[in-house]
């Protein structure tokens, strides 16, 4: 069994991986389109030549990424398919030199074992800004914020600067 980095003839089996858990919503729905875009956020898991897992690692910044889209086949559940998921997928945050890497999850106890504590949702500012407000369960939410590495500060310190003063670099003609 070994994890490596997803590529577009993946997809459409990506995509079966992650419809099996919308409809209980689990997890949210992928299209197909959107992860052919996003192919590159993807990892999978083969054994024997079968794909029996998938998951992605969204980059918000070098201050936080989210482990997201993570399942394996009820054949692979118990079999390692997923902690050798988490690892790679944690490398790939690490080779990007990102400083926190956060999920959200209804079986912490898995994730707690690798490292993984739980947080405040609201301490995930990025992650609830970008997926929460279109989760069919936004307003009873029961998955648990885990983080692990180091919580982003405050996003205020990110804003960009002002933009400075245009310096004129060619006459304007009348």
């Amino acid at each position: 069994m070994h994890a490596r980095s997803a590529k577009l003839p993946d997809a459409f089996v990506i995509e079966q991986l992650i419809q099996v858990h919308v409809g209980d919503g689990t997890l949210l729905p992928r299209s197909l389109a959107e992860i052919c875009e996003n192919i590159r956020d993807f990892t999978v898991v083969e054994h024997d030549g079968e794909i029996v897992g998938c998951g992605a690692l969204h980059l918000y910044g070098m201050h936080l990424a989210e482990i997201r889209s993570i399942t394996v086949t009820s054949k692979a559940k118990g079999s390692g398919a997923g902690r050798v998921l988490i690892d790679a997928l944690l490398q790939e945050a690490q080779k990007q030199s990102v400083t926190c890497v956060c999920l959200f999850t209804r079986i912490p106890e898995f994730f707690a074992r690798m490292g993984f504590d739980v947080v405040k949702k609201e301490a995930l500012p990025d992650k609830v800004l970008k997926d929460c407000v279109r989760c069919p369960r936004q307003n009873a939410c029961d998955e648990i914020a885990m983080y692990r590495g180091t919580l982003p500060k405050s996003t205020a310190r990110r804003r960009p600067h002002a933009a400075q003063s245009y310096v004129q670099i060619a006459p304007q003609h009348a």
